[in-house]
């Protein structure tokens, strides 16, 4: 009999009513803002009456260096919290929401597969409660007064060529990549270049995730630089007097959201920056209020430990205090063959038939991906580390026993194999209970550099310790950047790398373990509300665009009003 598709399976279930669920996390009524039956906010009330409660555990997914298949951590993520919740332990799984960029292009949505999925599904994957658009409108309030600003006289003395703020939508649309605005006449505005970044792109979705509060919140929208003036100091969003508008339109947005998944464990859904060019991981206060309510927390950090757990360890963890007692590497035997540089992955296509069937020597060229991803997270941030090995039906147990003796061998407390896709939590108890040993063992967790380092040694210290470069070189635009935001006061911020996903390098074509290479830093760009500066590396896009075939050709709305061929 056919497995049904993940979209089947989430329709099928019979959810629990959100007041449910939030009942048995010990939250009160009025901390809870129901958005319909199943879905809801959750009032940072809570963290004032729980302030003296102890933290639960902390744990983080992250992964090897990922195909454009992706694989499985957001499957990893609520397939271990189930696995978790079945052992006894109360656990909220933490996840960001995803952009509908990806969702209606190559990627599809995010909520997890098979019997491992957070549902309802459908809300998850699309609008949810809306925060994304309250991100949107704000980020595009913010750009419509700097045009309107320039328009009435300027008199912040405005250089129009140094404008950086763009405007955003949350749809993948390259033809947006490069504008001209104001066209048609003084009537229609300032003429000028421009552009547009996909919603998640903005650093306003980074603030979001990094608030502590409304405060907080209003303070650091008021600190983004959008411009300088024409004596090249930083006009802020404050100086344009856009900040407390736009708090205004995030005050629902900074709640995180409560859902559930088809095991009826709770799960928090807050905040989507990408991995690749931004934090890459959900809301710092999703974290702090998960902690004081659950005996442990599994967060996902976007893509692997050189990208998003990078980021969660030197940026959201300097803003939110917390540490993570724990961290699971998710990997694939089929990534570990694409590693060996002998097959080509893509997205759409079907696998190379070297791919699925066994093949211990491609393993062997391509597992030192694997053991570098412990490495960074073992050694250069003394995390004690887990390997899961997401396992598909073609996957032998000889190759799966190869993959267990090197990771164990390269510094893994323990690696175990997880079929939360087909079996729920149940398939991933061995997992949860090897995460759970590893919370109790010694953390000597520690920042990549310090905040006091120069911008170019920090970016140093992340190329060479965390993607095995022999070194750095930065371009004279970028060099003139870091030392103008260096006088600005921006220098002990710390560091943003943006780069490819697909390899530790910068360079997406490099498999493995690359070795003997440099990465260039090309340009360096304020998030001075977010609390870093980012360090581009080779051509990043900002705003994607769609497949030959994207996902949207096959979404629609069956005869009794249901949603189809969303994945």
């Amino acid at each position: 009999m056919a497995m049904k598709s993940d979209l089947e399976i989430a329709q099928a279930a019979q959810l629990r009513p959100i007041t449910e669920i939030a009942g048995g996390l010990g939250l009160l009524d009025d901390e809870v803002e129901q958005y319909g039956k199943y879905k809801a906010k959750v009032s940072l009330d809570v963290l004032g009456r729980l302030r003296d409660r102890p933290n639960g555990k902390f744990v983080v997914v992250t992964g090897i260096t990922p195909t454009p298949l992706g694989e499985g951590k957001t499957l990893t993520t609520v397939g271990l919290a189930q696995a978790l919740n079945r052992i006894g332990k109360r656990t909220i799984a933490n996840i960001r929401q995803p952009s509908l960029g990806p969702t209606f292009g190559i990627k599809g949505g995010a909520a997890g597969g098979g019997n491992s999925q957070v549902v309802p599904m459908e809300d998850f994957n699309l609008h949810l409660t809306g925060d994304t658009h309250a991100v949107s409108m704000a980020h595009n309030l913010l750009a419509a007064l700097i045009d309107n600003h320039l328009n009435h006289g300027n008199a912040l003395d405005i250089d129009p060529f140094s404008i950086s703020w763009p405007r955003v939508l949350d749809i993948s649309d390259r033809s947006l990549r490069h504008v001209i605005l104001g066209l048609g006449g003084k009537e229609d505005g300032v003429p000028r270049e421009s552009s547009f970044d996909i919603a998640v792109a903005s650093e306003v979705m980074a603030v979001l995730g990094l608030s502590t509060d409304l405060l907080d919140l209003r303070e650091r929208l008021g600190r983004i630089v959008v411009a300088t003036d024409k004596k090249r100091q930083p006009v802020t969003a404050q100086a344009l007097q856009a900040a407390g508008a736009m708090t205004v339109l995030l005050r629902d947005a900074i709640k995180p959201n409560l859902l559930q998944t088809l095991e009826h464990g709770p799960v928090f859904v807050h905040t989507g920056p990408f991995g690749n060019i931004a934090h890459g991981n959900s809301s710092v206060l999703a974290d702090q209020i998960g902690l004081k309510l659950a005996d442990m927390v599994v967060t996902e950090a976007g893509f692997g430990s050189d990208l998003g757990f990078e980021k969660m360890c030197d940026i959201k963890c300097r803003h939110s205090g917390l540490r993570p007692d724990a961290a699971v590497i998710v990997c694939t035997v089929r990534a570990l063959k694409a590693h060996s540089g002998r097959y080509r992955v893509v997205a759409g296509r079907p696998l190379d038939p070297g791919l699925t069937s066994e093949n211990l020597k491609a393993i062997e060229e391509g597992i030192g991906n694997l053991e570098k991803h412990i490495e960074n997270v073992a050694l250069h941030f003394g995390v004690p580390a887990v390997v899961c090995i997401n396992r598909f039906t073609y996957d032998t147990d000889a190759e799966v026993e190869y993959v267990r003796s090197r990771a164990l061998a390269a510094g893994a407390l323990a690696c175990e194999v997880s079929e939360v896709w087909e079996h729920g939590g149940a398939g991933g108890e061995a997992l949860a209970q090897a995460v759970v040993a590893a919370t109790e063992r010694p953390n000597n967790f520690r920042f990549l550099y310090e905040l006091d380092a120069s911008v170019p040694d920090k970016i140093t210290a992340i190329a060479t310790k965390l993607y095995g470069a022999d070194g750095v070189d930065i371009t004279p635009e970028a060099k003139r950047q870091i030392d103008r935001f260096t006088n600005w006061g921006l220098g002990k911020l710390p560091v943003c790398i943006a780069k490819s996903h697909l390899s530790l390098s910068a360079d997406g074509n490099k498999r493995g373990r690359p070795r003997g290479f440099r990465v260039t830093v090309r340009e360096v760009r304020p998030s001075a509300g977010a609390g870093f500066l980012v360090a581009l590396l080779g051509d990043i896009r900002t705003m994607p665009g769609l497949p030959s075939e994207p996902a949207a050709n096959h979404v629609d709305i069956d005869e009794r009003g249901r949603v189809v061929g969303l994945f």
